[in-house]
């Protein structure tokens, strides 16, 4: 029977996935981080960190896990100063001090300044947070979340 259209014939060739377990694999405990929102890289490839998306952060709010979700959203995401400082404190046996600012809110603060808006932050005690050349010298406020009080009463111990 005549085709109506053309038809291509050639040689079958049966090609094996490379999908193996084995290179799948990935841990880290520490590594590079994102120059702008000092965030962890993604990925295998740039020994990146899992991301913990807004999904996994609604399962930790249902969940009622306020000390993971802190830790998971500011010291091992994007708080520059409170991630050695945690990791000093870890070292040394230590306390660990309050969260500051996340990188992520500062550069919210420069995308709304580049659009010509101004940007004031205000802590609990009346303090203003400024934001422009003169905070890069001092180290970021540390805001009061009130869940880090917990281990208050062993800084007698130490």
């Amino acid at each position: 029977l005549p085709y109506d259209n053309p038809v291509t014939v050639g040689v079958m060739t049966m090609l094996k996935l490379h999908h193996l377990v084995e290179d799948k694999v990935h841990a880290r405990s520490t590594g590079p981080y994102s120059l702008v929102t000092q965030q962890p890289l993604g990925g295998k490839a740039q020994f990146g960190g899992q991301r913990f998306g807004e999904m996994e952060v609604w399962a930790l709010e249902a969940y009622g896990a306020a000390y993971t979700l802190q830790e998971m959203l500011t010291v091992k995401s994007d708080d520059i100063q409170g991630r050695v400082s945690t990791y000093e404190s870890i070292v040394k046996s230590e306390a660990i001090e309050e969260p500051s600012l996340p990188a992520s809110f500062r550069v919210l603060v420069k995308e709304l300044q580049s659009l010509g808006l101004a940007m004031e932050a205000t802590m609990d005690t009346g303090e203003v947070i400024k934001f422009g050349k003169d905070e890069e010298r001092v180290r970021p406020p540390q805001t009061s979340t009130g869940l880090l009080g917990v281990g208050q009463e062993f800084d007698d111990l130490l």
